[in-house]
């Protein structure tokens, strides 16, 4: 774990530092260092994730949440005896499978 730099600014450059750490969408840090420690006076700002990509992040964590129940779920039943060897390995096959699918399509949205 890093340890705090902390410097102080007037109100009128704090602003404006903010707003350009804000418009490049890094956090305090990353933007920091960057700009000090990379020697970089101009920060790329990352792209905006648009809306469409928003909603399916939104939805992929959804389904990630969902999924992970159902697994643990299995297990906890197939531990009892409730759930067959078979079943048990195709369960956790098709969730693998949902699981890479939802993160290569996350990919594939701008």
């Amino acid at each position: 774990m890093g340890k705090p730099i902390a410097f102080r600014l007037l109100e009128e450059d704090r602003e404006r530092y903010l707003a350009k750490v804000a418009d490049s969408g890094l956090t305090q840090s990353e933007f920091f260092r960057q700009a000090v420690l990379e020697n970089r006076t101009q920060i790329v700002a990352r792209p905006k994730p648009s809306i469409d990509r928003k909603r399916l992040l939104f939805i992929v964590s959804r389904a990630g949440n969902n999924i992970n129940q159902l697994a643990h779920r299995a297990n906890a039943e197939h531990v009892k005896g409730k759930l067959s060897e078979g079943t048990y390995e195709r369960l956790l096959d098709e969730l693998q499978f949902i699981s890479r699918y939802l993160t290569a399509t996350i990919g594939s949205i701008e």
